[in-house]
């Protein structure tokens, strides 16, 4: 299935960071071919299960999760559109985490070898898609350590302040307001807390100003200054005076 001209999901989330060329967009587009869709629960592939392709989060939030003792989970990270996941297959050919859809999704299957031929013939691209790749990294660094060194509020707000953030890439919307598909248990086992003191934490939040929630929406009411309280960086932003120009990623295509 093909996006039937319509822009594709890694061009708008790569053209949140650099004006693409014609030529960029039809690469990135021709990646976004074969559509595969799961239900809210499903899984998408375990950790451990042979992997020989990426996808394209066209639609919907997932979650990377891996199992721990006694029947516990850590939630590693979530994926929005435009996010490419399954990631590990590139090196090792096997899913290092669970992969699983908390909303309905849409996900474009991508071959290794397509990936391979667009950092061949559009370095500038790839380039684009490694400082992303690093920026994540880093931010999932700065959530880590806030696992074992600060309170509730701190690790919850973080998360939340970290999703906005890079909803904002998609939907270029300057709000703070934003649908959170998310069980308490989820958002415990990305940040490791029960659900209950999730509920506590959520609850405190909104007493103190923070927050407001309306069903599966919640609001962040002075993100400057929650960021400010828990000294959040925002790490989605990456520069770009270092990429290659233009003229060399139109010169390598063949």
């Amino acid at each position: 299935m093909t996006n039937d001209g319509a822009e594709g999901v890694l061009e708008t989330r790569i053209g949140r960071h650099i004006n693409l060329t014609y030529s960029e967009r039809d690469a990135l587009r021709w990646l976004e071919r074969r559509e595969r869709r799961f239900e809210a629960g499903e899984i998408v592939v375990r950790e451990g299960d042979f992997a020989d392709c990426l996808h394209i989060v066209a639609a919907g939030w997932l979650h990377g999760s891996n199992d721990l003792p006694a029947g516990a989970r850590q939630i590693l990270r979530f994926y929005f559109k435009g996010d490419i996941v399954t990631t590990s297959a590139i090196v090792w050919g096997y899913s290092s985490a669970t992969l699983t859809a908390v909303s309905a999704c849409r996900l474009y299957e991508l071959p290794r070898d397509a990936l391979a031929r667009l950092f061949r013939d559009f370095p500038r691209l790839a380039a684009v898609l490694y400082g992303i790749s690093a920026a994540e990294q880093v931010a999932m660094a700065d959530r880590v350590a806030s696992l074992g060194r600060t309170d509730g509020l701190t690790r919850v707000a973080t998360l939340l302040l970290d999703i906005r953030s890079r909803l904002r890439l998609i939907d270029g919307a300057p709000n703070t307001a934003f649908e959170l598909p998310l069980t308490q248990q989820d958002l415990g086992d990305a940040v490791g807390l029960t659900k209950t003191h999730v509920n506590r934490t959520l609850r405190q939040m909104e007493a103190d100003g923070w927050i407001e929630r309306e069903g599966r929406l919640i609001r962040l009411l002075d993100a400057d200054a929650l960021a400010q309280r828990i000294e959040f960086k925002d790490r989605h932003i990456i520069a770009i005076d270092w990429l290659p120009p233009v003229k060399m990623a139109l010169e390598n295509v063949t």
